[in-house]
């Protein structure tokens, strides 16, 4: 079955999450496990370890996962940004491999230094440096993105070169579908008919089985606005007769689904609502 759960607070200990996670109505969550805008990661100890690990299982959490930091940047010019990008996604996989965490997943960063050819090239240099020699547990996710000005990753075409590429094919790479980025990159959701057909676009470039964790978020923007506006389920421009079928869709796949919808205190209600869905197939 479709797990649901929401982006929980880490803040303070990581061992909260999940009791955060059940309080807030998860069935699996995703988190951040170091500061997303910048800092130093708090190690993690083998008594830190134990802490979550044991409050997974005692607030009922099937999953979870974690979310890099939002200035991650593979594609930049920039050798500190590019070779701190690459580090901090290996700590990531690491650090999730000792919590138990089933995947980490990043957006790759804008090319809008180097052009697009030459930054899906530094892009592709870097996850193959991120993923060698790594015997981690925790699995490596590329987030479809939005699609805004230089962004890498917003066409299921540029993820399947990259995935596929030479230096890469041979790694096991999964993807994360955001609906409000792939609305935003102009893949619509809308209703039922249109959900199938994305998805058969993306069966037919990428594969189904890389499909790994669906972010649920309706659209504050329209259609191919090539802007990353999250919205609560129901209220956005995607609406409920789209996410009906989303639901549907991640029902028959087993497909987790994790809400990344504004922080303003309705977070139990969006998983009241895809659950309400999700009991009704």
């Amino acid at each position: 079955m479709t797990k649901i759960g929401t982006h929980i607070s880490s803040a303070g200990d990581l061992s909260l999450a999940p009791q955060r996670a059940k309080e807030t109505g998860c069935e699996c969550f995703q988190f951040f496990s170091r500061p997303p805008q910048g800092g130093k990661a708090k190690p993690i100890t083998t008594e830190l370890a134990k802490r979550f690990k044991d409050n997974m299982k005692q607030y009922g959490q099937a999953e979870c996962y974690i979310h890099t930091p939002y200035y991650i940047n593979l594609a930049s010019a920039n050798s500190r940004i590019y070779h701190s990008s690459i580090n901090i996604i290996r700590e990531e996989l690491e650090r999730g491999s000792q919590l138990g965490v089933k995947y980490v997943m990043t957006h790759l960063g804008s090319a809008k230094d180097l052009g697009e050819t030459k930054g899906i090239a530094k892009t592709i240099k870097g996850i193959a440096e991120i993923l060698k020699g790594y015997q981690g547990e925790t699995q490596f996710l590329i987030e479809m993105s939005a699609g805004a000005g230089a962004i890498i990753g917003d066409t299921f075409e540029e993820i399947s070169n990259i995935v596929n590429s030479t230096k890469l094919k041979t790694h096991n790479i999964g993807i994360c579908f955001d609906t409000a980025h792939a609305f935003a990159s102009d893949y619509d959701l809308r209703d039922a008919n249109s959900v199938q057909d994305t998805f058969k676009k993306f069966d037919k470039i990428l594969g189904i089985k890389q499909l790994k964790l669906i972010h649920a978020n309706d659209s504050k923007v329209d259609l191919d606005s090539k802007k990353d506006r999250h919205e609560h389920i129901g209220q956005g421009k995607i609406g409920l007769s789209g996410f009906k079928e989303i639901v549907r869709f991640a029902q028959k796949h087993t497909i987790n689904m994790i809400l990344e919808t504004p922080k303003d205190g309705q977070d139990l209600e969006d998983i009241r609502i895809l659950k309400k869905m999700r009991s009704k197939l």
